[in-house]
Order: C-alpha cells, then structure tokens, then sequence
C-alpha cells in the first residue's frame, strides 16, 4: 500500500491500520497467483473454509438485494466494534463476502467508513467477475458501509446499548 502501516504510542495498530493490514495481506495472497484461473479458486476456497453460519440467520430480513446468488448479512455490535456474518448459495461469492469480513469484521463503524476497500481496484476484482457478481460485491459493500452508518447514528443519539 502506498502508506506504511503506523503504529500508535502503545505499539499497537490502529483499528484504520488494522483495515489497511488486513487489505494488504489479501493483495498479498493473491499477488502469488499468475493467472485469474488460480485467483477464482483462491476465493472458492475462502468461500469453502468460512465460519458455518446458522440456518435460522436465513431470513428475507437478513437477505441482500441485488446480488444474482442469494446472499444473507447480519451485524452485531460488540462494544465499540460491528461484528459481521454472511454466507451465500455461491462458493465463489460466499470467498468474496470471506474476503470482505476479513477486512471489516471486528471494527469500529468510524474506521469501516474511512476505509474504503481498496483491495477491489487494487486485484482488479470487478474487472474480472461478471457484471452481476461485481454488483453483488458492490451491494454487500453498501451494506457493511449501512450498518457502519446505523451503528453511529446510534450511538451519536445514546441509543446503543
């Protein structure tokens, strides 16, 4: 990345850091790949190892419109940070949803929205899904940035708890 990951005085990385670090290490991974052929298998699979998620959580009120497979979200606040869950039909969507969780799951809302996924442009990766898929991505991106949204309104107003 073009910044160098910094360090607070604790020696700790910041959750942003935290953000770019988790960007980085996905470029990274994928940058030891040639050819997209391996690339799409990579995220099949992240999409084949991700968390199982449970089967009550698949609910109309959960599902994210605009994605050609079916595709279910849900966020948790814990503390200070959004916890994000998601899973699909698709092994392939359900690598790039493992690929978005990886990078904003476990952080403060302020840090999600000053972050935007730079690891997208940087693979390329709309380029190279279809034009369904690549709206599907930019679909779940819009919700993690929502519930990012949401989660300080919320707390800006002292409805959080």
């Amino acid at each position: 990345m073009e910044n160098e990951i910094n360090k607070q005085s604790s020696g700790t990385l910041s959750v942003s850091d935290e953000i770019m670090l988790a960007q980085k290490d996905i470029i990274e991974t994928f940058s030891m790949f040639d050819d997209w052929t391996d690339r799409y298998q990579c995220i099949i699979d992240l999409g084949r190892e991700a968390p199982p998620f449970p089967e009550e959580w698949k609910t109309d009120e959960h599902k994210l419109d605009g994605c050609q497979s079916q595709v279910w979200v849900v966020t948790e606040k814990t503390g200070e940070r959004l916890n994000y869950y998601a899973t699909s039909d698709s092994t392939i969507v359900a690598g790039l949803i493992a690929m978005m969780l990886m990078v904003y799951s476990g952080r403060k809302p302020a840090d999600i929205l000053s972050t935007p996924p730079k690891f997208i442009e940087e693979l390329d990766l709309s380029g190279h899904l279809s034009p369904t898929r690549s709206n599907g991505l930019h679909a779940m991106i819009q919700r993690i940035r929502h519930f990012a949204v949401d989660a300080m309104v919320k707390q800006n107003m002292g409805q959080d708890k």
